[in-house]
């Protein structure tokens, strides 16, 4: 069991049952499972699951409310998703402010997210069953967030919070890393290659392999990008040598 496994996204009113299905997709693609539907116009929904996108397992353990109070219950922290920061004695937070004050939350402790209707988002007395307003941030002009977007951007932050880091074998092939000699030997290549193929002149050659130095330490090259450039050198001063 995870921390992630305590918290649930709780959606009241829900009109279009693709916000339900996107809504589920945004969830499972950070690591929560726990989708809770007070009152929907439509579910369950053929529309939800196509929009779900492989979350059918989300969408399968979702549990329906006829009231928020029933959605709450066995919560100990609410917080309360909404586009506009009413007059109301409580406090507010972004997004990113409300996934790190998790981390003063027992890890036992069951904690909501509640996110209203579509058109309208949570009447005053749906507020008043949460403890914590959270506001995202959004352009003044045009601060509508479409409902499975501003799932998405939570769902994120709190992903964050728990576990930012980036699993490298997922993101590319292992790079070997390389030493000082690996980049003298490369840079005397250069050398002779530019000289091969007449790009170098070294009874002049000013500040031209300073700079070649200078650009590959920015690089940060792997083994296997040095080994591409020699190859890329060798295939030069082949052509070079070749009569015309």
């Amino acid at each position: 069991m995870t921390p992630l496994d305590n918290i649930r996204f709780i959606l009241v009113g829900t009109t279009h049952p693709g916000n339900i299905g996107a809504s589920a997709r945004a969830m499972k693609t950070m690591g929560l499972r726990q989708l809770h539907l007070v009152a929907p116009k439509t579910y369950p929904c053929a529309e939800a699951t196509a929009r779900a996108s492989g979350a059918d397992d989300v969408l399968a353990n979702t549990q329906v409310h006829h009231s928020l109070a029933d959605a709450l219950v066995g919560c100990r922290h609410v917080y309360a998703m909404s586009a506009r920061l009413r007059h109301l004695s409580m406090p507010y937070m972004t997004p990113r402010e409300a996934a790190q004050s998790l981390d003063k939350i027992a890890p036992d402790e069951q904690i909501a997210v509640v996110f209203g209707r579509e058109h309208s988002g949570l009447s005053n007395e749906e507020i008043d069953q949460c403890q914590t307003l959270i506001n995202i941030p959004a352009n003044p002009d045009y601060s509508s967030l479409n409902l499975a977007a501003a799932v998405q951007v939570m769902a994120y932050e709190i992903r964050m919070s728990v576990n930012p880091v980036v699993d490298p074998g997922r993101v590319g092939e292992k790079r070997e890393t390389i030493n000082a000699e690996d980049m003298a030997h490369l840079y005397s290549h250069f050398e002779q290659s530019l000289t091969t193929i007449g790009f170098l002149d070294p009874d002049n050659p000013r500040q031209l392999m300073r700079r070649i130095r200078r650009l590959f330490n920015r690089a940060d090259l792997d083994r296997n990008e040095v080994q591409i450039l020699h190859g890329m050198l060798r295939a030069a001063e082949t052509k070079a040598r070749k009569p015309e």
